[in-house]
This record gives C-alpha cells, structure tokens and sequence, in this order.
C-alpha cells in the first residue's frame, strides 16, 4: 500500500511538471486612437518578454476609463482627459485613477481626395459640424450637400472636438455618429460628400486632409502644437502600477523602446 501512495505521488508530480506554466495575462482597454500605439507597443513587449500574453481593446476612451474603475481591465486607453464625474465614480469604486500620458495627437479633419475643399475656418468647421452649413458651395466647393461624420460620444475625440471646434455648440442631428477612428476612415473614403475627422496616426492616402485655419496638418504641427486641435494621449491605471503593468508602462515611455514605436504609429512621441 506504500510502495502504491509512493508510486502515486511520483506519477503526480511527474504529470504537474509537464504542465507548462500559464501565461501572465496583461488586459489594456480604450481609445481606438491610442489603440495603434498599444499595439505596436505590446508586439514588441511580448517579443521582448515571452510568457506574458496581452490583450487590446479598442471599445473608446470613456469605455476604456469606464473599465479601469470597474476593475475590468489593467490599463486603460484614453484620448481625453478623466472627467470630474468619473474621478467621483472611481473614489466611490474605491479606485484611485492615475494617468500616463505617452504621446501628443492632432485631431485632422478629412475629406475624400476628390473633394476640391483643402482649407477651412474654425467657424466653417463649426458651422459645419452645428449644422448651419450644409452644402460644400458655402465653404467654396462644389454645389453638393455635406455628409458630416462624427465619432459617438464615449468617444474622447469627440469629446475634444464638441469642446475645440464646436465651443459648445451641439452637433448637428444630420451629422452620422461612428465609434471608431477606422469607422470613420471608411466611411469618408466611400463618399465624396463627406467629411470627418481622425487622429494623425490614422492617415492614409484615401484622405485628404483639411488645412484649419491657414496651418497645415503635418506632423511637425502636431508635434509644435500649432495645428488648432491637438491633444495629449493617455494611459490610466488604478493606482500606481505593479508587476508586469508597471513593467509594460516603463516600456511603453523607454525613450528607446515603447516610444519610437509611438512615431512608428504615426503619433508624437514624448521623449
């Protein structure tokens, strides 16, 4: 019956040793801006660090805060600054937000390449976007109606572009809302009415982008801050980070390892 436990035991722990161990698991959430600079980051992290396994997502900023608080996620994207309600809904969580900002961006209005529109006034773009002007012959293009493409409200760029272009003013109801930065690519490039708007990392030669009042959206103004609208990119924790998240967010702010992949994704980087 000893010999039989013995012979038990070993077989056990012969079996528990060929089991490998289980990945660590690092969960980031958020902005569809900041998702490219995630990405491009976590690639390079995991290749860097083998055994730890990381998922995105890109569900929007307030969603990406939303999941922090909630204790959903370990890091959450974010392309706005955290708002005073939900600071309020975190410390009633018991959760104390801490932000990392790790890029800048610029928020560049697009349109199709065959639209003959290059430049416009902030109060264009506004009038545009408030819904008193409506048809691209009042901004000196041609006599076609203006399809104006939005991002949804969870959205921090749409955040950034009510308080920056609109000053307050309240979007058109005719303006289609879309939830993502890839959303809103598409959607100008299969329509030459339309116009939208992106950060500078989503870019391709199927738009064309809009110079806003005189100054060009080039990476160097987004990099100066000259372009009228831009911005900081954020990453939030709950509290201060630990293990492998305070790992992944020294990576991600390495002046040689997370940040040139922040340029590689086509944003500022910091450092």
């Amino acid at each position: 019956m000893k010999r039989g436990l013995i012979l038990v035991i070993f077989l056990l722990g012969v079996c528990l040793s060929a089991v490998p161990a289980l990945a660590k698991q690092l969960s980031i959430n958020g902005s569809t801006t900041v998702l490219p600079i995630a990405q491009e980051v976590a690639e390079a992290y995991m290749k860097d660090n083998p055994g730890i396994n990381i998922s995105i997502a890109g569900t929007g900023s307030g969603n990406g805060i939303k999941a922090v608080i909630d204790g959903m996620t370990d890091i959450g994207m974010s392309s706005r600054w955290i708002r005073d309600n939900e600071v309020k809904n975190a410390f009633d969580n018991g959760i104390y937000v801490v932000p990392f900002a790790i890029a800048l961006d610029a928020i560049i209005p697009v349109v199709h390449p065959n639209n003959p529109v290059g430049e416009l006034t902030g109060e264009q773009l506004r009038g545009i976007y408030n819904g008193s002007i409506t048809n691209w012959s009042q901004v000196g293009g041609q006599d076609r109606p203006i399809v104006s493409i939005s991002r949804d409200s969870s959205s921090g760029t749409y955040g950034v572009w009510v308080d920056v272009v609109l000053k307050g003013d309240r979007v058109s109801p005719r303006t289609q809302l879309l939830p993502s930065n890839g959303a809103i690519v598409q959607a100008v490039t299969g329509n030459q009415n339309a116009i939208g708007y992106v950060g500078i990392g989503y870019l391709t030669d199927n738009l064309k982008p809009i110079t806003l009042d005189g100054v060009a959206p080039t990476y160097e103004n987004a990099a100066s801050g000259a372009f009228p609208v831009s911005r900081t990119l954020w990453l939030f924790t709950d509290n201060w980070p630990q293990g492998e998240t305070l790992k992944f967010m020294n990576y991600m702010l390495h002046p040689e390892k997370g940040q040139p992949l922040v340029k590689k994704a086509g944003y500022v980087p910091l450092y």
